[in-house]
């Protein structure tokens, strides 16, 4: 629960931070500026813990990963963030849990429950509620809302991509293999990032290593940690746990006062992450009788006749 936890939080503040940095540092440029970090990061941790040699046949999802969960997926959260407020990009992205859950049970042949589907059923009502409670006066267009759901598209795939792949790789590694994969497909955006860089103030520049240390290195590494505890539909539900926590923080960092309406979908979000998650117990197995058989009649007349 901790993994999932750290997971949460720092990818809720991964909204704020990039809502923030929109109109200072362009799309690209983040991308770039955030898994270069993220990726020195994770390679420093990893030359201290070992190396397990990919099969042949990793290497294709991997770079599938990398272009597409922190490639594409940056890119377009970043531009779409510049069209949209936090709050409602953190809501958009939880389409994915829908398409991770439905792609796990084609794909991954996991067992889907009654209780899943009915915990994302009442958590993504929660965020629909919350999307409803934030939209007066919301900073929104079609092609933002198009981008953000791009974003949960090649999230979702790239987490049923990595499920097998956590069977016999660690999740330092994966998440460091794939990063640098992303920072080679946003290498494009490296003069735009050294010209936004160069304005940028130090603040800013303390957000862009902020978001590589943390909500990249840091929280893609447990969630890929805790993807090899979980499944990944069960696992992808809880990610609506980050637009509650998103709009919190923008209430406190960016003086954004949430509706009282918020209040409700978060709860809605909280019951379905909990129903989503609930096992129903297996039924006892029966014991034998503490009372000896009795004998047949049969048995009782062999006896006596012996």
């Amino acid at each position: 629960m901790l993994a999932v936890a750290t997971t949460l939080v720092f990818w809720a503040s991964a909204f704020v931070a990039i809502r923030h940095l929109g109109g200072h540092i362009g799309p690209g440029a983040l991308s770039l500026g955030r898994l270069a970090v993220g990726s020195l990061c994770l390679g420093a941790v990893l030359l201290s813990r070992g190396w397990t040699r990919p099969r042949r046949g990793d290497w294709l999802p991997l770079a599938l990963i990398g272009v597409l969960w922190f490639g594409l997926y940056n890119v377009a959260l970043n531009e779409g963030e510049r069209r949209v407020d936090a709050g409602t990009a953190a809501m958009l992205i939880q389409v994915a849990p829908v398409l991770i859950a439905v792609l796990a049970v084609l794909f991954l042949r996991e067992r889907s429950s009654v209780f899943l589907w009915i915990g994302l059923v009442v958590a993504f009502a929660g965020v629909a509620v919350i999307s409803l409670s934030t939209s007066p006066g919301g900073d929104r267009d079609v092609l933002g809302v198009v981008l953000c759901l791009v974003s949960a598209a090649a999230y979702s795939i790239s987490v049923i991509l990595q499920k097998p792949l956590l069977a016999h790789m660690s999740a330092l590694q994966v998440t460091w293999i794939a990063c640098t994969v992303g920072v080679v497909v946003c290498l494009p955006f490296a003069g735009e990032l050294w010209q936004d860089a160069s304005s940028a103030s130090a603040a800013d520049l303390g957000w862009i290593v902020y978001l590589g240390a943390f909500p990249t290195a840091i929280a893609f590494t447990t969630y890929a940690y805790a993807l090899t505890h979980m499944d990944a539909s069960s696992l992808g539900v809880t990610t609506y746990l980050v637009p509650p926590i998103t709009v919190l923080m923008a209430w406190v960092l960016l003086s954004e006062v949430p509706p009282v309406l918020t209040y409700a979908g978060g709860a809605l979000c909280l019951v379905g992450v909990a129903l989503a998650r609930h096992r129903p117990r297996r039924a006892a197995t029966p014991t034998q009788s503490a009372e000896p058989a009795a004998p047949s009649a049969t048995a009782g007349r062999r006896k006596a006749t012996g």
